[in-house]
């Protein structure tokens, strides 16, 4: 009686395992594409990864290419796929501020822009080869170059609203993040958006109020703007008490006598986290990041024991900061000292994740060659300096004596 039970059961996963699939190919089916093209807005601040889904196709579509155009009806429109939807990146390897065309990947119709930038603010449309068109976005990314903070247990308090006569500016803030250090002071932070309020918005754009844009939308007119780009987005900041959870302790008598002694060399003051040990040259500029971190999570960094908290060392703090925290949560050491070297640990969604253990070294000096391009580039500037103080002192003599 087991095995007829056991192929009755087994038939019963295929089914609805069968049933799982259908329903989810049927997605596509219960939304109708719109007969008119419409852009869903969508705003995020610089650095973020976004995903945009093609959330309507027609059935006898199997893969779909994205394209992109700064305005709606722009001759320039940027493909981004290989025709086949099965770009891969790896976002590991990403750099702020590199092409578009370098920070993308579609994922089942969606696409997963990586690390956006300002640039990328524009029209994103899913469609096919032969140029149809299914589905729109219109996706504004505000830069975070002069973003507002505001340290709320200083007094500080966020922008009022910015009311005109035809439309009002305002601040949408996400919710808070979590704490981002456990069983000691940590932080929490609050990211908003600036949108504005009008009668006036393009009618082809939709947003989830009606009468409510992101300020960088293609659907503010274009004498709204100006005050727009006057608003910045907004960063609150404020501190955090959390308990860290209870570890496990295993019973008395559990553990391996193995583990007891594996446990005698190690020292007790430092976190036990994958620590990495790095090398860096007396003067050079650092940048660590968190592994698996995104700017919208809440990450902290340590030095050995001082908290490196964002009320003292976020960017743009104190006018002149040689060690800072950008608003995509990287830790920042310009022109690195012997000072800087020790360990730096990251904590992420109030959990310690990662050590980087920084080793200052002197680098030796060696004797250029005139085969160096630093050699070339400086003979090659003297040269054209000596050239164009030439030709000055040339025209003066032969202006002097034309005068004479």
């Amino acid at each position: 009686m087991r095995l007829p039970g056991a192929a009755v059961l087994l038939c019963l996963v295929d089914v609805l395992h069968a049933f799982a699939i259908e329903e989810k190919g049927d997605v596509f089916q219960r939304m109708a594409c719109p007969a008119f093209l419409m852009f869903d807005n969508a705003a995020y601040l610089a650095d973020m990864t976004f995903e945009l889904p093609c959330n309507c196709k027609p059935k006898e579509v199997s893969s779909v290419i994205w394209y992109f155009q700064k305005n709606v009806g722009s001759r320039k429109t940027t493909v981004l796929t290989d025709f086949a939807g099965t770009v891969v990146v790896d976002s590991g390897h990403i750099h702020a501020g590199s092409d578009v065309l370098k920070r993308f990947s579609i994922r089942m119709f969606s696409l997963i822009v990586f690390r956006a930038q300002v640039t990328d603010s524009g029209h994103y449309l899913c469609g096919t080869k032969k140029g149809e068109f299914f589905y729109g976005y219109d996706v504004d990314v505000q830069p975070t170059k002069h973003i507002t903070v505001a340290f709320v247990d200083r007094g500080q308090h966020v922008q009022d609203d910015y009311t005109e006569k035809l439309f009002s500016l305002f601040t949408a803030f996400w919710d808070w993040t979590r704490c981002d250090r456990c069983g000691v002071r940590g932080e929490v932070r609050r990211i908003g958006l600036c949108y504005v309020q009008s009668a006036q918005l393009h009618p082809r754009y939709r947003a989830a109020m009606p009468n409510v844009t992101s300020c960088g939308s293609r659907a503010v007119p274009a004498h709204f703007q100006h005050p727009g780009r006057l608003r910045r987005p907004e960063v609150a900041i404020r501190s955090c008490l959390t308990p860290c959870p209870k570890e496990e302790v295993p019973e008395e008598g559990v553990q391996a006598i193995s583990n007891v002694i594996s446990k005698l060399g190690e020292k007790p003051w430092l976190p036990r986290v994958p620590t990495q040990f790095h090398k860096q040259p007396v003067g050079s500029g650092l940048i660590i990041a968190c592994p698996g971190a995104r700017p919208e999570h809440a990450v902290a960094w340590d030095k050995d024991s001082v908290r490196l908290y964002r009320s003292r060392y976020l960017v743009g703090v104190n006018k002149s900061m040689r060690v800072f925290i950008d608003h995509g949560n990287h830790l920042h050491i310009q022109w690195v000292q012997v000072s800087d070297g020790g360990t730096y640990f990251c904590w992420r969604e109030g959990k310690m994740v990662a050590g980087f253990r920084l080793s200052v070294i002197y680098q030796h000096r060696r004797r250029r060659t005139f085969n160096d391009p630093e050699t070339i580039y400086a003979a090659k500037a003297i040269g054209m300096s000596y050239v164009l103080i030439s030709i000055i002192f040339i025209v003066i003599h032969v202006c002097r004596c034309c005068r004479r």
